[in-house]
């Protein structure tokens, strides 16, 4: 499959019989590059992989030669279950797409995620050393589980929009600046939703992943 052509995947939860997630494919133009998983924002907001966030952080690292899978949560869009916007129900269901793209991509992975999504992408990276680095975008700072995104030291972009209510810059560039070797950007103009300044997300994460 062609860098830039996705494909409709399924993605199996461990010990739910007959619940799956859907979830769209993006092959990298490297296969050393490895892979990104990329979670959407909270499921009962109207959170799902077709994010225009989501998708610009899919073409980032497609820009980098990066595979990609980003996914519905559960009870969302195609995907199986009933949506509930539960912290470990989120944990799962990044953690079944991480298995799945870990099976079919060599190299190393990275975890992100937008809003909701993003805190969801740290809990599940937290306990799979495969993960080699985050990215993430706008987490609201409550979310985060700070345990978890210390430990086990790995690289991390953090990215929120300068006016930002939800997940303010201050506050997620004091949690940033506590992480050894993590990089934190503003977006200016830009609120939780990056009506404004989208672009400059994804272009935020390209640059990074040229020096990472």
């Amino acid at each position: 499959m062609a860098r830039g052509e996705e494909r409709a995947v399924t993605i199996s939860l461990e010990g739910d019989e007959g619940i799956a997630l859907d979830g769209l494919y993006m092959a990298g133009s490297d296969p050393d590059a490895g892979g990104v998983v990329i979670a959407p924002p909270h499921p009962r907001y109207g959170g799902s992989m077709d994010s225009p966030v989501v998708s610009e952080i899919a073409w980032a690292c497609a820009r980098a030669g990066l595979a990609s899978l980003r996914f519905n949560w559960r009870g969302v869009g195609a995907s199986g279950g009933v949506s509930s916007g539960d912290a470990e129900h989120a944990r799962e269901d990044y953690a079944a797409a991480l298995a799945q793209l870990a099976s079919t991509v060599p190299g190393r992975l990275l975890a992100a995620g937008y809003s909701f999504g993003a805190a969801a992408a740290v809990r599940a990276a937290a306990s799979d050393p495969r993960v080699r680095g985050l990215v993430l975008v706008a987490p609201p700072p409550a979310l985060l589980d700070r345990t978890a995104l210390e430990a086990p030291p790995r690289d991390v972009l953090v990215i929120a929009g300068e006016h930002d209510a939800i997940a303010p810059a201050a506050a997620l560039e004091a949690i940033t600046n506590e992480l050894p070797g993590a990089r934190f950007v503003t977006i200016e103009e830009a609120d939780h939703f990056f009506g404004a300044g989208l672009v400059d997300v994804g272009a935020a994460i390209t640059k990074w992943l040229a020096r990472a």
